[in-house]
């Protein structure tokens, strides 16, 4: 971390480490995320896994499901929003399209299946648009991710963590990356666990490291 906010280095690439150990260790963080975070002193840092056929923000991370409704609030909302309209050109060098796709199904229904959709995820993207954001939705969770490898969107907001990871990981398993957006260097990481089940059986594949080295080049290049 010293070289990369030094300029001794121009990018990080992480491999993945087991949450249940950091707890266990008495680490308050509850992984690379959050613990990058607190030595950058980054205010807001969000979650995007990134790959060739879509790419996913989360809006919430490790968090049980049942505590997602009351951490997905209007200003975190409009924050990610912010944060992944502000970094994407990083990679595409034009405004992104966003969608967000909503908590409940069918996107709450008009209030049948929930109202977090209206109280919450309509109002955080009317404030995005409001400050000329290219963001739309809430979309339901069973459809936009069809619409955005379809090229209707450039990236996805998920709510949570399963509702994100599910659709990147079914299509795009060991050549997605994880990318750290919010931080002041280059963050990236693969998109799978520890694997502790398979260690020292030397099968473990090694595409996703491979492709988080490669796309932290790539993002120096255009820093």
């Amino acid at each position: 971390m010293d070289d990369a906010r030094s300029g001794e280095v121009q990018a990080i690439a992480t491999a993945p480490v087991n949450k249940e150990a950091f707890r266990l260790a008495g680490l308050e963080w509850s992984g690379h995320t959050d613990l990058l975070a607190h030595l950058t002193g980054a205010r807001h840092v969000a979650m995007m896994f990134h790959s060739d056929v879509l790419r996913v923000v989360l809006a919430t991370v490790h968090i049980a499901l049942a505590d997602v409704p009351r951490a997905l609030t209007q200003s975190s909302l409009e924050r990610t929003i912010g944060l992944t309209a502000r970094e994407l050109p990083l990679f595409d060098k034009v405004a992104p399209r966003i969608a967000v796709a909503g908590l409940n199904p069918h996107a709450g229904e008009h209030g049948l299946f929930g109202r977090e959709e209206m109280d919450v995820i309509s109002p955080a993207i009317a404030a995005s648009q409001a400050r000329g954001i290219d963001v739309r939705g809430p979309f339901p969770g069973d459809t936009v991710f069809v619409r955005a490898t379809r090229g209707d969107f450039d990236v996805v907001v998920a709510c949570y963590h399963d509702q994100g990871l599910i659709p990147v990981k079914l299509l795009a398993f060991g050549q997605a990356v994880n990318v750290t957006l919010g931080l002041p260097i280059i963050r990236t990481s693969v998109d799978h666990g520890t694997a502790f089940d398979i260690a020292g059986k030397g099968i473990a594949d090694p595409e996703s490291m491979i492709a988080a080295v490669l796309l932290a080049a790539r993002m120096a290049r255009s820093a």
